[in-house]
């Protein structure tokens, strides 16, 4: 889904992001909000369930930039229970109260086509929000951090923190993937593979537990107690009497999971990724148990899907940074991506130094 960004490419993104610029698409929405629609116009916004902080604060975050940029916001969460029955029906009811432009941060970016269409017809712009919309023509933008990228991170600061614990492997080590239904899931995990099969196939790492597969790895509804209980089952039937070196976790709720379930077995705490900088975590990476997470600050990617809705009002076409690089299965998603920063205890303070929530934590 995602091809590998070369290095001046991440380096063009990163400058692009910092200074506002992007390149321009000539590619152009289908729906008649492309013509412009009034300042004070409903835009919908719809998120998944709350399963993790930075879900959390998006929520509130588009609340009030929705109402500073003058448009009438309506911000809904799916439930926990039945997320995408939810999600469907939410989405349906924005279209019905004639929203202009739609966010979706996708409780499950395949099984929305019908609501998208629907959008569509109506007029509105769809723009999906940190989750690619799969298999439907009707998404118009995508605004992301480059997830690749993330897994990219993720795998090399496995392999660092490694090497600074034991200067040579071999070091047992195991993956943990998220949701299946999450079209994020993959992307990470595929970025993060890419640093380490090869790592893999020459021996330095040994996935213990054998469980190199995606379908293995997932971690249903990124629910914390389902990678603690599979943590718990790799440490009885894998680990007991041998050390595990490291663990791939894609996020920093399922890594404060899996150093739960290895405390709780009495093991040492290996070297485990994270993503998403929730506070426990910095505080976890702080106090030296888990080694890293990445910083994809929610506040600018919020203000990034803000600023495409405010674009558009205006009847003009909002800047994408890359056209050839998201196929849902149905088309070319223009996205806008902003650049990923990995995060460990070294670079912290320098990282959260804007932060008014997370730098206090690194002091």
């Amino acid at each position: 889904m995602r091809k590998l960004l070369t290095t001046t490419a991440i380096a063009a993104v990163a400058l692009m992001a910092l200074s506002g610029c992007s390149t321009r698409t000539d590619t152009t929405s289908g729906s008649s909000a492309a013509a412009g629609f009034p300042a004070d116009s409903l835009i919908g916004v719809a998120l998944p369930s709350k399963t993790s902080e930075n879900w959390v604060l998006a929520g509130g975050l588009f609340e009030d930039g929705l109402k500073a940029a003058g448009f009438k916001g309506d911000v809904q969460y799916a439930g926990a229970s039945t997320t995408v029955k939810d999600q469907q029906d939410q989405i349906s009811a924005m279209v019905t109260k004639g929203a202009k432009v739609i966010i979706i941060g996708a409780a499950d970016g395949g099984q929305l086509g019908t609501q998208a269409k629907a959008a569509h017809d109506a007029g509105a712009i769809v723009i999906a929000y940190d989750r690619l919309i799969l298999n439907t023509d009707n998404v118009d933008y995508y605004v992301a951090y480059d997830n690749f990228k993330v897994g990219e991170l993720q795998g090399q600061a496995l392999l660092d923190g490694l090497k600074a614990k034991k200067p040579a492997g071999p070091y047992n080590i195991e993956l943990f993937s998220g949701s299946s239904d999450d079209a994020n899931a993959p992307v990470f995990f595929n970025g993060a593979m890419s640093v380490l099969q090869p790592k893999i196939d020459d021996g330095t790492l040994v996935v213990g537990s054998g469980q190199t597969d995606i379908k293995q790895t997932a971690t249903a509804g990124w629910k914390a107690e389902n990678a603690q209980s599979r943590m718990d089952s790799l440490l009885t039937s894998t680990y007991g009497a041998k050390a595990i070196d490291g663990v791939l976790s894609p996020n920093d709720t399922l890594a404060r999971a899996i150093i739960t379930s290895v405390k709780a077995a009495g093991k040492p705490i290996p070297v485990v990724t994270g993503q998403d900088s929730e506070a426990e975590s910095v505080k976890s990476i702080m106090a030296g148990e888990q080694y890293s997470t990445i910083n994809k600050d929610t506040r600018v990617l919020v203000a990034q899907a803000i600023d495409m809705a405010k674009v558009l009002q205006k009847g003009k076409t909002p800047e994408v940074n890359d056209t050839k690089s998201y196929d849902n299965g149905k088309k070319i998603v223009p996205a806008f991506l902003l650049p990923p920063v990995i995060v460990t205890k070294a670079n912290a303070a320098e990282a959260y130094a804007n932060d008014p929530k997370l730098s206090p934590l690194t002091k």
